[in-house]
């Protein structure tokens, strides 16, 4: 289907906005309905703005929402100012993440202004994704979800907070800042231990950080472990605590051989993920003579 009468209209559209909202500002306009013809000047960004998006020219459609926005904050709509920054990001986001980001906090730093904690975190987590695939910038993604944690455990969300701190846990161990991935996975581990419905997943979060200990120091990792089975005795009849002491048994001996064995031996029933696979090679390459990798 063509489109291109569609952005045709949408660039009168926002000539004719333009024009409105030029002539609310002069004397004469002001004491004729201004206010009034700033509204029509928002609806008139608004309805461009998806003729815009319709035609898939996702920079203009963006633009015109964030002029809609920035009418609705004169107008002291602050909810619609906020979600047509929202909308503008979204639509940013299929062209210049740089520009989606930019909407997307000025929309948060209005939510926050409301007391809308969620909604702001929610947002917070759309601009760790957008740093996380289009950007690249993975200690930018951390601030963000830690970001979107804080608001969360504000506002007694404590499973949604536990989700985005356990993406800071992931990265921060890739990064190697193993300490603060440990403090993590050892804090969402204990807090679901209890639950029964999550209960399950304690032992991996446990697992993980035990996987971090041993990357640290060897020492650290058994006392760890030793900690965790008083905690949680459901870990030590896991098949990842058997794992992780068969690993411990390997590295004292030095043997690379029996090391990858276990790993295999495991991955044959529960496939590691490339996470813990990128762990444990860098535990392996601890190993004296050992060729890094799993094979």
């Amino acid at each position: 289907m063509d489109n291109s009468g569609k952005e045709k209209e949408a660039i009168q559209l926002m000539a004719d906005a333009d024009k409105k909202v030029k002539s609310s500002g002069s004397f004469l306009g002001g004491m004729f309905g201004g206010n009034h013809k700033v509204e029509e000047a928002c609806e008139m960004y608004a309805r461009a703005a998806n003729m815009f998006k319709m035609a898939k020219n996702w920079s203009a459609a963006g633009n015109a929402f964030c002029q809609a926005a920035r009418l609705h904050m004169q107008l002291q709509n602050k909810h619609d100012s906020a979600t047509s920054y929202v909308d503008a990001g979204n639509a940013f986001k299929k062209a210049d993440p740089h520009e989606a980001i930019k909407c997307l906090n000025a929309a948060i730093d209005i939510y926050t202004d409301m007391g809308r904690f969620t909604i702001a975190a929610k947002h917070h987590i759309t601009i760790a994704e957008v740093y996380e695939s289009e950007l690249v910038d993975i200690e930018k993604a951390i601030a963000h979800y830690e970001q979107a944690a804080d608001y969360y455990k504000g506002e007694e969300s404590n499973s949604s907070a536990n989700k985005c701190l356990l993406k800071v846990a992931s990265y921060s161990a890739q990064l190697e800042q193993y300490p603060k991935a440990i403090e993590i996975y050892e804090q969402v581990g204990t807090n679901t231990m209890d639950n029964p419905l999550l209960k399950y997943s304690a032992k991996e979060y446990f697992f993980k950080a035990s996987l971090c200990h041993f990357i640290v120091d060897e020492l650290n990792a058994k006392i760890a472990i030793e900690k965790y089975e008083e905690m949680f005795p459901a870990f030590s009849d896991s098949r990842e605590c058997k794992l992780m002491k068969k690993l411990l048994e390997a590295h004292e001996e030095q043997n690379a051989e029996a090391f990858t064995e276990a790993v295999k031996e495991f991955d044959s029933i529960s496939r590691l993920d490339q996470w813990h696979t990128t762990m444990l090679l860098r535990i392996k390459k601890t190993i004296q003579g050992d060729e890094g990798d799993l094979k």
